[in-house]
């Protein structure tokens, strides 16, 4: 009887089973808790660091909508600048062929140098055509003056193209009164015409003086290397 345990062993027993598995419990529950913070904490800062980088996208996002938004403003301002500029440019280049066409006007004023001028126009016309029948038309102001000097073309024409020239001034057609001057020169079938009036003259020396011109007024552009 001496190996058996009594009550009060057996419940000193029981207290220490119960103890020992509180503590293992406790242990258990603390594990858990650190394991459990510790996997709350990674999640929260994936949370954190998702969220950062969204904000921070988000205001990427916004910073280059703004900076596009500027740039196409900026954009538009300067090509609104360049666009006045240009039309302020070609305003004065119309300006200038205006006075040169009026400058054109008056110089018929002067009988003596507008039949010189005439008579250069015509034989220039008569050599490009180079046929042997032309007709010439004018203002009918001018017709006389054209008139005059068809003799010295025909006798010029002959001797430098070794062949005759029968060149008459048209009495059925002419050139608008309000034209600046010149003439118009013409096979007899009118297949083959030279205009040779001042508003014409004018926009060929335009056109060919026109990068010179820019060049002259408002001097020569960076952006351009080459130059006609």
């Amino acid at each position: 009887m001496a190996g058996r345990l009594s009550q009060s062993d057996v419940d000193a027993e029981m207290r220490k089973m119960v103890s020992f598995i509180k503590q293992e419990a406790l242990e258990k529950a603390r594990e858990i808790k650190v394991k459990a913070d510790e996997e709350f904490n990674i999640e929260k800062g994936k949370l954190v660091r998702q969220e950062t980088l969204a904000i921070e996208a988000f205001h990427q996002k916004k910073q280059k909508q703004a900076e596009t938004k500027r740039k196409i403003a900026q954009s538009n301002d300067i090509n609104k600048a360049r666009l006045r500029v240009l039309q302020a440019r070609h305003q004065v280049m119309e300006d200038v062929f205006a006075e040169s066409r009026k400058r054109l006007a008056r110089m018929s004023a002067d009988p003596t140098s507008y039949t010189q001028i005439l008579r250069n126009l015509i034989m220039q016309g008569a050599f490009q055509i180079a046929d042997e029948k032309l007709v010439v038309v004018t203002r009918k102001a001018d017709a006389q003056m054209a008139q005059s000097v068809l003799s010295s073309v025909s006798s010029e024409f002959q001797k430098a193209l070794e062949r005759p020239l029968h060149i008459t001034v048209s009495t059925r057609e002419h050139l608008p009164d309000d034209c600046a001057g010149g003439v118009l020169v013409q096979t007899e079938d009118n297949k083959i015409r030279v205009n040779q009036t001042f508003e014409t003259r004018l926009d060929i020396a335009a056109e060919m003086m026109l990068p010179e011109l820019r060049i002259v007024l408002f001097g020569k552009s960076a952006q351009r290397k080459f130059y006609n």
